[in-house]
């Protein structure tokens, strides 16, 4: 027993570089993934407004097609990241394959839906008479590119399971080059006006896919893994995946009435909200880096029948989130004056912005122990519970954010609604992680 405490400083130590070894490179490549819409958005903004507008719409469908799919990296991740736990590299890959499959056929469906229905969708979206025709042109030309949105996500998880997210953040930051150069060259150079932008996402994505399919199909060749299509497989990594796509639905559903509720609350609320929510999803990529490494080292972990390296890790990994949402917090804090100003110069939304602000920075630490633990259950593969924990944050939140406007709340109780909703969320995945009934070993769950 008193070899303990000189094992724990050098086992911490250890959980510290492989976190960092992991979540640093993920991070960069979740922060270059939005770029991609920044510089179509610079690019086509010169054409004029009614092309950016149409971007505008066709860039919010197309994200929220493809953010509906993220449990193929999630799902993929944790399913791996056993078999790579349990010394089965062969096994790992070949689930990794089934994955990518399961991405081409979901990609195949939503092609067929969008290209007929691209208009519709459009007009669903409230786009003027004026914007509609370049939001439709878009639309369905960057549909073209949504199997290999998929497939980069199957992917990455893939390489995420085999503990390497340094190759997807190579990847994430020469597609974001491509695509830049891409659009410049055929909007302007040749032309294309709009066009020109998606055909240029498109051949970046497809050349990012090709590019990952090169390096898992090399794994699968050095490791004897097949590389055909496999009904069982495909089937199974889709039934890992509903789970996931309920709990990714409803967290969606929640950021969608949050946006609704503040655009009922007035222009400055809704622009303030706006400006807010940007800021958000930027302090959630740098914590679901640390949810990435999660769900790689968790997965190893319990592949290879290790609870108690597991819990260690888990631990860990929330002192991680907890610091690093600290570190967050009190930079939302001093940021304030010089972040609001780069948004708007009017002092009324800054004004409504500043308060909510502070709540958001004060719901950090919370927000980290919250994306942490989330990534761990799902690194356990512990996916049906995540769907009906947050399908219970989402009944607790649904009548608090709707009250606000009720009761004469303005934005700073909107986020404070946001903020109950990630304490939910707290409670919810901390009595599951407490009861230990996450720590299910072996290859598969």
């Amino acid at each position: 027993m008193t070899q303990a405490p000189a094992r724990r400083p050098a086992a911490r130590r250890r959980h510290d570089r492989e976190i960092a070894a992991l979540a640093v490179p993920a991070f960069g490549a979740l922060v270059a993934e939005p770029l991609f819409v920044m510089a179509d958005s610079a690019i086509v903004g010169h054409l004029g407004t009614a092309q950016l507008a149409g971007l505008g719409i066709a860039s919010a469908l197309l994200t929220t097609a493809v953010s509906v799919f993220v449990f193929l990296a999630y799902a993929t991740t944790a399913a791996v990241a056993r078999r790579v736990g349990a010394g089965d590299l062969q096994a790992a890959i070949r689930q990794g394959m089934d994955g990518i499959w399961l991405a081409l056929l979901l990609g195949a469906a939503v092609i067929a839906i969008t290209l007929p229905t691209a208009p519709a969708l459009v007009d669903v979206f409230g786009a003027s008479p004026t914007a509609a025709p370049y939001a439709t042109t878009y639309l369905r030309i960057s549909a073209l590119g949504i199997p290999a949105m998929l497939v980069v996500l199957a992917s990455t998880g893939v390489l995420r399971g085999l503990q390497d997210t340094r190759t997807p953040l190579y990847v994430a930051v020469a597609g974001f080059v491509a695509n830049a150069a891409l659009n410049a060259g055929l909007v302007y150079g040749a032309g294309l006006g709009i066009a020109g932008s998606a055909w240029g996402t498109v051949i970046a994505q497809c050349g990012m896919a090709a590019v990952y399919l090169g390096v898992v199909v090399r794994g699968a060749r050095r490791h004897g893994a097949s590389l055909r299509p496999d009904a069982a497989g495909i089937r199974a990594s889709a039934q890992a995946g509903v789970p996931l796509l309920v709990r990714t639905l409803s967290l969606r559903a929640i950021l969608m009435i949050a946006t609704a509720v503040a655009a009922r609350l007035g222009d400055a609320d809704i622009a303030a909200h706006q400006i807010i929510l940007s800021l958000w999803t930027l302090l959630a990529f740098a914590l679901d880096a640390i949810a990435i490494a999660g769900q790689a080292i968790i997965g190893r972990f319990l592949g290879a029948g290790d609870t108690g390296g597991a819990r260690e890790a888990c631990r860990r990994m929330v002192q991680w989130g907890i610091a690093v949402g600290v570190v967050l917090g009190l930079l939302v804090v001093v940021a304030r004056p010089v972040f609001l100003p780069l948004f708007t110069a009017d002092s009324t939304v800054k004004d409504t912005a500043l308060p909510a602000l502070l709540v958001v920075a004060l719901s950090q630490p919370i927000c980290g122990v919250v994306f942490v633990l989330d990534g761990v259950l799902m690194g356990a593969g512990d996916g049906p519970y995540l769907a009906g924990a947050m399908l219970v944050t989402l009944a607790v939140f649904v009548p608090a954010a709707l009250l606000v406007p009720v009761f004469g709340g303005g934005l700073t109780a909107l986020w404070g609604a946001m903020t109950l909703m990630m304490t939910i969320r707290l409670l919810t995945l901390w009595l599951r992680t407490r009861s230990g009934r996450w720590l299910v070993t072996g290859a598969t769950r």
